[in-house]
């Protein structure tokens, strides 16, 4: 399993490079960090899930990824990953979420997976994840709230509901940061540091 960590701060390019790799011969765990940013899923209405409006206004950039899965938030504080192999299992297999719990729990986090994918620390979701297969090869990407902005998340996911049509609805969870809990960890490029050892840990078992 190739580790990679991109640099790059823009969705657009983060999410066309998940397709990049999504299309070659590799199994990969990416991660990155993206500015300010709403990224809904393929099958849902923006306006419906998202303040539009707020976000021109607050310079928050809006866009579609190829997955499903419902609305999420992005930004300095939020720490992306995405699992890119051959199909063969279940895309929401917990095999894709299993060595980000066994990294957290490293951390001393009592991490937990969720039937659909999430992560949760303290009854609390951390991760919420999407999934697709494309050509034999499986995307499954998922965040992580180290130091994310809870009141600009909350604030921005507020679309209206008269708009949905046959849009996908977003599962609405309680959620937590993870740098209250972990605080010898002091910056999220620690975080990653720190997730990226544990991961080349799990793999090398």
């Amino acid at each position: 399993m190739r580790i990679i960590f991109n640099n790059s701060r823009k969705a657009t390019e983060n999410l066309a490079l998940e397709q990049q790799l999504l299309s070659g011969p590799e199994s990969v765990v990416l991660l990155y960090i993206n500015d300010k940013t709403v990224v809904v899923g393929r099958n849902q209405t923006i306006d419906a899930e998202v303040d539009c409006d707020y976000c021109h206004r607050c310079g928050i950039e809006v866009v579609r990824r190829e997955s499903g899965g419902g609305a999420v938030y992005h930004d300095s504080g939020n720490v992306n990953y995405a699992f890119i192999v051959d199909a063969g299992k279940n895309p929401l297999d917990r095999d894709y979420t299993e060595p980000i719990v066994w990294a957290l729990r490293e951390m001393g986090l009592t991490a937990t997976a969720g039937s659909r994918g999430e992560i949760t620390v303290e009854g609390k979701k951390i991760s919420g994840s999407a999934s697709m297969v494309k050509r034999g090869r499986v995307l499954f990407h998922g965040t992580l709230l180290y130091n994310t902005d809870l009141q600009t998340l909350d604030r921005v996911l507020r679309g209206n509901e008269l708009l949905r049509g046959k849009g996908v609805k977003s599962v609405r969870s309680d959620v937590i940061n993870l740098k209250p809990l972990l605080p010898e960890i002091e910056s999220v490029e620690r975080f990653v540091e720190q997730l990226i050892a544990n991961l080349q840990s799990y793999y090398s078992k």
